[in-house]
């Protein structure tokens, strides 16, 4: 705890101080044009990634980054209400799904399933295991870990598209998607071509 007070006094003396103007404006409201759906993961944090500034980008975060069907009910749906409001009250224009490597959520998909909430939250994406079963059993873990993690970001590609107003936006261009995988040990980040199923470097 002693270490997150210091960065906060650090942050209050300077860059707060630096940018008063700008927090008097964020105080007002916020109008972001894009989203991020990333990891809890620590080791991946989307404003250092993109070396965005406060009230520039809507950040959801979650295991795997994972997206759910839509599925209007009486239960709880956290990041299902995170994307209403992103796209329908601050109509964003981007919606980035930003997946990444050494994923702890899909190592649990690969693996046991355990825990009472990461395992029925990681089933969402267990159409991810079954493809890579079927089609890379043969292959090293390592691969079979990456490959999943990209059929995982893919299935909440997919998953996007089930929300009605999400289609309607998209068919009528006025709101993109993107698939976006970053390698922490390279600093890479690539991006899906979506025709192709393949993943490119964006550099």
């Amino acid at each position: 705890m002693h270490r997150l007070i210091e960065g906060y006094r650090m942050f209050r003396r300077t860059y707060f101080e630096r940018h008063r103007g700008m927090f008097g404006l964020l105080a007002q409201g916020q109008a972001p044009k894009t989203m991020v759906i990333s990891c809890c993961d620590s080791r991946v944090d989307p404003g250092l990634i993109f070396n965005t500034q406060p009230g520039e980008v809507f950040t959801l975060r979650n295991i795997a980054n994972l997206v759910p069907p839509f599925s209007p009910d009486n239960h709880y749906h956290g990041t299902s209400a995170a994307i209403e409001f992103a796209v329908r009250t601050l109509e964003v224009e981007h919606v980035i799904v930003l997946g990444h490597a050494r994923c702890g959520g899909v190592r649990a998909l690969m693996g046991s399933h355990e825990g009472e909430f990461i395992g029925p939250w990681m089933n969402i994406a267990e159409a991810a295991r079954q493809f890579v079963m079927a089609t890379a059993s043969d292959q090293s873990p390592e691969i079979q870990q990456r490959l999943c993690e990209h059929e995982t970001l893919k299935i909440s590609l997919a998953n996007l598209r089930s929300f009605p107003w999400i289609r309607q936006r998209t068919l009528s261009g006025v709101l993109s998607l993107h698939g976006w995988y970053f390698d922490i040990e390279q600093g890479e980040l690539q991006e899906l071509d979506e025709v192709s199923g393949e993943f490119r470097s964006l550099l």
